[in-house]
């Protein structure tokens, strides 16, 4: 069945993969984040009206999938006014304005809410115990949509990559193009997922959800299965390359020097998704290399996040 998507934050990373990969058959909205700015409760509540009334003019359902965020972890840690706002009060301005049209709302967070202290794959049941600004504003927007009476659903995800936007995959191809060795961190270990397979994954969801189904577990996880340290990923995007995997040379995380202090290991367990009878993720070292594959000039590889 065809349905209707709201994608704020369609100018994103994620946004951009879900305009990609949506089936023809379905009508998909997906405003920037000048366009819809979710932190204005107002401006909000009007853009949803407006998909609402379109959607209800093709005869199809509505839902939306929140890509709107502020990613930058580290700058987050001097500028958390406004990651709470985006993160956390647009969460919610959005969720209030899905109950009052009754239009179920999909939402993606991180697996930075976790402390990464837990030693196993992160439950979606687990303990919440974000070490930055960026986790604890992504931790406030779960809380205010699951709190918010709203058909909601949140979708924790990690490490996302892409052939477009800035990310990990992309500055490693332009490092490999620029210098002779790359230090990356040994010592923080993920679930790198790729932003074509996350839409996928994400557009299924809403399917469900439009048609009036959806997960008894509102909490979800969603990654590529596997595990790797950024500096794995690094090996692997070299080699990819057709690069000498031996000019990636591993560093902690102390000698790296980031602003905001990250967990240590917080891959995220698939179960609940796969219970839930979504697709099955695959593992990460069948999605990468598709990714790499796809890149365009790396010279032109978007700068490090």
């Amino acid at each position: 069945m065809a349905v209707a998507i709201l994608v704020p934050g369609g100018g994103g990373l994620l946004g951009t993969e879900l305009s990609r990969v949506c089936p023809p058959g379905d009508l998909l909205v997906a405003p920037k984040s000048h366009e819809l700015d979710v932190t204005d409760p107002e401006t909000t509540a009007a853009e949803l009206g407006r998909f609402v009334a379109a959607a209800a003019r093709r005869r199809l359902p509505a839902v939306v999938i929140n890509a709107a965020a502020y990613t930058d972890t580290d700058a987050a840690e001097s500028d958390r006014h406004r990651a709470f706002q985006v993160n956390a009060l647009g969460p919610g301005h959005l969720a209030a304005a899905c109950r009052a049209h009754g239009v179920p709302l999909v939402h993606v967070s991180t697996d930075y809410v976790f402390d990464g202290t837990a030693g196993e794959p992160y439950e979606p049941s687990a303990p919440a115990n974000p070490l930055n600004v960026y986790g604890q504003s992504k931790l406030a927007g779960e809380r205010a949509v699951l709190g918010s009476g709203a058909r909601a659903w949140v979708v924790r995800t990690a490490w996302v990559y892409a052939n477009h936007s800035a990310n990990f995959v992309r500055t490693m191809a332009r490092l490999e193009q620029e210098r002779a060795e790359v230090s990356v961190v040994d010592d923080q270990t993920g679930s790198p997922t790729s932003a074509g397979d996350l839409a996928s994954g994400l557009l299924s969801l809403a399917a469900h959800v439009a048609e009036g189904a959806g997960p008894s577990a509102r909490l979800l996880h969603y990654v590529n299965t596997g595990r790797a340290s950024w500096y794995e990923l690094a090996r692997e995007v070299f080699a990819h390359l057709g690069a000498d995997p031996r000019r990636v040379r591993p560093c902690t995380s102390a000698e790296f020097g980031s602003p905001a202090a990250r967990p240590a290991c917080s891959v995220l367990s698939v179960r609940a998704w796969v219970e839930a009878g979504l697709p099955v993720p695959r593992p990460w070292t069948a999605a990468l290399p598709e990714v790499v594959a796809s890149l365009p000039d790396r010279g032109q590889a978007a700068a490090a996040t």
